[in-house]
């Protein structure tokens, strides 16, 4: 794999069991690029410790005055030079190669698992453990990844040189085979502390990558409050924190730099000592010595290698592990699914709950417990806990349908949607029937206002639809992106459309309106709504009630008002003196009385709209 062939065309299936089995996994798909990279760090590292060598036998060469010895000498540097400029060439082109491709890899991965799970990937994991796993993790694991072959050929050339050092200069030879491997290893002992170090600070950077994410996202929000000085000071508090973390990190990480900068100057003043030595007795000659000292000279330049590796697998461990966890998560069943395409049609029924949405009705759902309300709709869209039910649409369970079938089918609108950066028309440009124009779903979002702010804030955009969105679309206010997004869930016009919480960003009259459009819009098709807003319920062909995960209720929401106290507690926000007033004097009198005076505003917006559209 090369760099111009990225993308992956299928990016493989990953062993996500643990770090280092992903880490391996990794390693394997990449075989013929590190197989690569190892034949070409074996001539680059063999060509740098050729050299000591040939200059060894260019100086004896002249102590013995032999001009053939000294043109050998010549030529075999000039081959030397060659071979360590076109090893290191290819080495770094295959290794920048390796890591590139392996970080891609590695990032299609988390892509294609986001794309299944979905908005349920953000409820499983931390959102900025998902930013860091998605940038910094993917470089470290890709570092460790193209780091082993340099390592493996780093290592193999100081076997070979020990080896060769001790047929060619026995005495010195056994010197700096003692010597190297005690320099090799010398640091393992400081290797765990530095690595802990290092995963403290990459915890503490992950939760301050958390917190700017959480804040940026709730600027608006807290200068409304007033809370911007107190997130930017738990930020600034946050930061500190990864500042110290890191400079521990660090003065671990240049004790280990001293102590290999260190043992080879000790070693080098050994052999020079012992070498002078030995020459004196007459038992070595001068280009022996000079060539042995070349060599364990140039021999710290491999041994750096074994620190990069260690400080390598250091940082990659807990990037691995992180992604590991990410991609570990699964969809409840298999992805391709185990039916045909063909997308069914009826009632969505969900066994766990008894909740029944019949077909082509607007059912509206009150939980309330607003997570459970999430969790529920989570499962209606085609991910149902590991120990959970399916759904059902059409008697279909939908785990049973691939994918792109069932989200095809089911269309599942949480209370956050997230809008991209770019143009309205782009952010519309969604896969749809073609049934709805973007104009009408727009217009049953009441987005009028919205589209007119969007032309006052761009220049050069007469059309609204040409009007830039900014990321996230934080330009917007709450409410305006809410009915952003409902307008875009509304032309995909999806067999079941689900909404949570659709309208609790806006006003009332707007709500009301934004009902009635929806209801009008979604005519013959499933639509179902987690609400407790009087104005939806009102305007629902069926409201069902859901008590302590169980179905406890179904009817009209008038019908439930006056029937069911525990529907009329979630709905009015009676107070619990209020509910027990009630069960205590519980004549139809007094019950139509408070209800009356709970739902005067409710009533009040809906006359109001009705008076309108008689007008119109």
């Amino acid at each position: 794999m090369q760099i111009q062939d990225l993308p992956y065309h299928d990016p493989g299936v990953p062993d996500a069991r643990s770090g280092p089995r992903f880490l391996w996994w990794l390693f394997r798909n990449q075989l013929d690029g590190q197989l690569k990279s190892l034949a070409w760090g074996l001539l680059h590292f063999a060509s740098v410790a050729a050299l000591p060598f040939c200059v060894g036998v260019a100086v004896q060469a002249v102590v013995d005055r032999s001009g053939t010895q000294l043109a050998l000498a010549g030529g075999l540097l000039a081959l030397a030079c060659v071979g360590n400029a076109v090893g290191d060439t290819f080495l770094h082109r295959t290794a920048v190669t390796n890591w590139i491709t392996a970080a891609a890899r590695v990032q299609q991965l988390l892509a294609r698992k986001a794309a299944q799970l979905g908005s349920a990937l953000t409820r499983r994991v931390a959102a900025g453990e998902v930013v860091a796993v998605s940038t910094g993790d993917v470089e470290k694991i890709g570092w460790f990844v193209e780091a082993w072959s340099r390592f493996t050929a780093a290592l193999v050339t100081i076997v070979l040189v020990c080896a060769a050092l001790l047929v060619y200069q026995p005495a010195l030879g056994v010197v700096v085979a003692v010597g190297l491997p005690v320099l090799a290893l010398a640091v393992l002992p400081l290797l765990p502390r530095a690595t802990r170090r290092a995963d403290v600070q990459r915890e503490k950077a992950g939760r301050a990558t958390e917190l700017a994410s959480d804040t940026v996202a709730g600027l608006r929000v807290l200068r409304g409050i007033g809370g911007e000085e107190l997130f930017l000071d738990r930020y600034r508090r946050a930061s500190q924190e990864v500042r110290h973390a890191a400079v521990r990190s660090a003065r671990m990480w240049s004790m280990i730099t001293a102590i290999q900068v260190l043992l080879p100057g000790l070693l080098l003043i050994t052999v020079v000592w012992y070498g002078v030595h030995l020459a004196r007795q007459g038992r070595i000659t001068v280009g022996e010595l000079v060539t042995v000292y070349s060599s364990v000279m140039v021999l710290t330049y491999p041994l750096r290698h074994f620190e990069e590796i260690a400080m390598a697998y250091s940082f990659s461990r807990p990037s691995a592990k992180r992604a590991a966890g990410v991609l570990a998560l699964e969809r409840a069943t298999d992805t391709a699914g185990s039916r045909g395409a063909d997308l069914p049609s009826g009632d969505l029924y969900d066994p766990d709950t008894g909740l029944l949405a019949n077909a082509g009705l607007f059912t509206a759902v009150v939980c309330g417990d607003p997570d459970a309300a999430g969790r529920l709709a989570e499962r209606l869209g085609g991910h149902p806990p590991q120990e959970g039910t399916s759904v059902l649409l059409g008697g279909v369970p939908l785990d049973e349908l691939p994918l792109d079938s069932a989200r095809t089918a089911v269309l599942v609108q949480d209370k956050d949607p997230v809008l991209l950066s770019g143009s309205l028309r782009e952010l519309l440009d969604v896969p749809a029937s073609g049934d709805v124009e973007p104009r009408a779903a727009l217009a049953a979002a009441q987005c009028d206002d919205v589209l007119a702010a969007l032309v006052q804030g761009s220049v050069d955009a007469a059309d609204p639809m040409d009007a830039r969105i900014t990321e996230r679309g934080r330009s917007l206010s709450g409410g305006q992106r809410q009915r952003l997004a409902l307008a875009r869930s509304l032309i995909t016009d999806p067999e079941v459309l689900v909404l949570d919480e659709p309208t609790s960003a806006v006003d009332s009259h707007t709500e009301a309106r934004i009902a009635q459009g929806v209801r009008e819009l979604r005519a013959g098709r499933t639509t179902v709504v987690f609400t407790s807003s009087p104005l939806l319920l009102d305007r629902a062909d069926q409201v069902v009630f859901l008590h302590d995960g169980e179905v406890a209720a179904t009817g009209t929401h008038r019908e439930l008002l006056h029937t069911e106290p525990r529907y009329r507690a979630v709905v009015t926000r009676e107070t619990d003196d209020e509910t027990g007033l009630l069960q205590e004097h519980g004549s139809p009198q007094k019950h139509d009385s408070l209800q009356e005076h709970d739902s005067l505003q409710e009533h009040d917006v809906l006359r109001e709209l009705e008076e309108i559209e008689e007008k119109a």
